[in-house]
């Protein structure tokens, strides 16, 4: 039976905001990485293509490098905060810290546009999208970052995101040592196909992105020595 994923989530070398994808790509090379999957299926649905997440953290932001196989990469969304899950291809984040009932959801779609909802408990969502009151749950100083790359020679598109720690929990200036539920998801669209093909980290019963009971578990590390960071550093800048 499949399980969601256990994460232990290490600090990264530093990441210039100007860094190219494969410098990007580099910089995960040592971070943990989850698979997206379809496990309420007995086996995955026709179109259904991999996808992976990588995380890691610097600087008290979460960091996640998505890299997703689509044979037709677009979205109809043309501005910040419109319903991206269903304007095309998505990637999307859930977050919730431990110790609290609260959690985020996050979006990016691969031309880098962006959606970010709050949600201030289980009932609240529930009652949110029962009722479809899709507004009140926009955050719209949008507090997170985004970097999207489309390959569209080799079928795949990047995502690269940055999550500030106040982003999600209660203490902004603590990440270390922070305890986390997560769900990383994807809607697929293809041009063509009325629905999309969806799947997600967790390994959810049913294919509902917000039981949270199904989601996996990110605990942050320490911050690493100098001595293992120049190790880091240097399997990073590795090639291959």
């Amino acid at each position: 039976m499949l399980s969601s994923p256990q994460i232990a989530c290490p600090e990264l070398p530093a990441i210039e905001t100007t860094a190219d994808l494969i410098a990007v790509i580099h910089a995960f090379r040592a971070a943990p990485v989850c698979k997206l999957q379809q496990a309420w299926r007995t086996e995955p649905e026709p179109g259904f293509a991999p996808a992976t997440v990588r995380v890691g953290w610097r600087d008290n932001t979460l960091l996640l490098l998505a890299e997703l196989e689509d044979a037709d990469v677009f979205t109809f969304a043309r501005h910040n905060n419109e319903r991206l899950w269903e304007l095309g291809d998505t990637l999307e984040i859930f977050l919730r810290a431990a110790d609290q009932p609260a959690y985020s959801e996050f979006h990016v779609a691969p031309n880098n546009l962006r959606l970010q909802l709050g949600f201030t408990s289980a009932d609240h969502s529930e009652q949110a999208r029962r009722n479809g009151s899709f507004a009140s749950l926009i955050v719209h100083d949008i507090t997170f970052n985004s970097r999207t790359w489309v390959l569209p020679k080799i079928n795949c598109w990047y995502a690269f995101v940055e999550i500030p720690v106040a982003s999600v929990s209660h203490a902004p200036d603590c990440l270390t040592g922070l305890k986390c539920q997560f769900s990383f998801c994807r809607y697929d669209y293809t041009r063509g196909c009325p629905v999309p093909v969806i799947s997600s980290t967790s390994a959810h019963s049913r294919p509902d992105f917000h039981c949270r009971e199904e989601w996996g578990t990110l605990r942050f590390q320490p911050r690493k020595t100098n001595y293992e960071t120049a190790n880091l550093v240097n399997v990073a800048s590795q090639p291959g």
